[in-house]
């Protein structure tokens, strides 16, 4: 287990492994035997993680696990992008109490990020913000001067940071509308173990769609980049469409299915 003391109050960066991501966790679930979604968290970055996958948490000897960067290889990368050469970040949060917010702890772990992009010779970092929830908000990025290469609807940016001033931006596939071609009908639900929120509540929407709106939900499980890359929505990891449009770019409630479902229908 690598640990790298930061001295920031009580708090250290655990860089995990397939080895110790049990004993710490991820996004908050932390108890392998109840939670499907870790054990598919674990089985993926198990995967990745030859392939150059990190999850830096961040620990705090008081306060527990507090936060999380996850990257990739870009030609690895979990979202419908072209970033190959790049350091693709797919995640970041830090604070799950709000006394380790605003602290300079996720600037750091960007920091960190940025230093094994260079050690391992490549073009840059990029990653996909967008206001909306389930993303890194644009600010914090753009201040490590971050600058936008590509946009996508409705509200998603690509950034990157090049350390190589000619080198070619990464960019959005541009197939990713052209994908939505493929399911003009029905109810499709897409998702990827990246996201271990994508595991819950997809069974109490499935049986919603079924029993309220008399619907045959198709569920499609992308188990590779490959697949993710190909996703008809910028999030990549979670997409629910129907008749042909998206209608969640992002893990919801099936609360929250059954209102847009209801407003739709009227």
């Amino acid at each position: 287990m690598a640990v790298q003391n930061k001295n920031m109050n009580d708090i250290s960066v655990i860089d995990l492994t397939p080895e110790n991501i049990a004993e710490y966790g991820v996004c908050g679930y932390k108890d392998i035997k109840k939670h499907v979604e870790l054990r598919r968290k674990i089985e993926w970055f198990t995967k990745y993680y030859p392939k150059g996958l990190r999850i830096k948490a961040l620990v705090s000897k008081s306060g527990g696990y507090q936060g999380m960067l996850e990257y990739i290889p870009g030609r690895y990368a979990h979202r419908p992008v072209d970033a190959d050469g790049y350091m693709f970040i797919h995640c970041i949060f830090v604070g799950f109490k709000k006394e380790f917010k605003g602290k300079g702890y996720a600037s750091m772990l960007i920091d960190a990020c940025i230093e094994d992009a260079k050690a391992a010779g490549m073009k840059g970092v990029a990653v996909v913000t967008r206001k909306g929830s389930f993303m890194a908000k644009r600010d914090i990025f753009v201040k490590k001067g971050f600058v936008p290469v590509d946009l996508a609807g409705p509200d998603f940016e690509l950034l990157a940071l090049k350390f190589d001033p000619d080198a070619a931006d990464p960019s959005f596939r541009p197939e990713m509308e052209k994908n939505r071609e493929k399911y003009p009908e029905g109810l499709v639900i897409f998702r990827s173990a990246q996201c271990p929120y994508s595991e819950k509540n997809v069974a109490a929407i499935m049986e919603s769609a079924e029993k309220k709106y008399g619907l045959t939900p198709r569920l499609i499980e992308m188990e590779d980049a490959e697949s993710v890359q190909d996703s008809p929505c910028p999030f990549g990891t979670f997409c629910i469409m129907y008749d042909g449009k998206v209608i969640s770019h992002h893990p919801i409630s099936n609360g929250r299915f059954e209102n847009i479902m209801d407003k739709m229908m009227k």
